[in-house]
């Protein structure tokens, strides 16, 4: 835990699936305010700001405060964290798929 609060972790940041929506609805606009957020879902404001908080500490959204309207943007560059992971995978089966092949064409 930092002074600030506990740092959360991106994977278990992008585990639900609507923090996935969220960051999707983020990556296809610069900015949205929560209102806009919220009439994708069957939930209140308050939920889904419980599950920004959740993306923001994990360092995935950045908000601002213009008047009295928040609006929040997506930050990628946590997720280069998951795509240096699942890379290693694919790479992994890219390989034994290339070997499985090649045991097919000797028999």
């Amino acid at each position: 835990m930092n002074e600030i609060g506990p740092i959360r972790d991106v994977y278990d940041a992008v585990a639900d699936p609507t923090r996935r929506k969220l960051l999707r609805l983020l990556a296809d606009a610069e900015e949205l305010p929560l209102n806009e957020l919220t009439i994708h879902f069957q939930m209140g404001r308050t939920a889904v700001s419980k599950h920004l908080a959740i993306l923001k500490d994990a360092g995935l959204v950045t908000n601002r405060k213009v008047g009295r309207e928040t609006r929040y943007r997506l930050n990628p560059a946590p997720l280069r964290e998951i795509e240096d992971w699942v890379s290693f995978y694919r790479k992994f089966w890219s390989e034994r798929m290339v070997l499985l092949n090649q045991i097919l064409q000797e028999e």
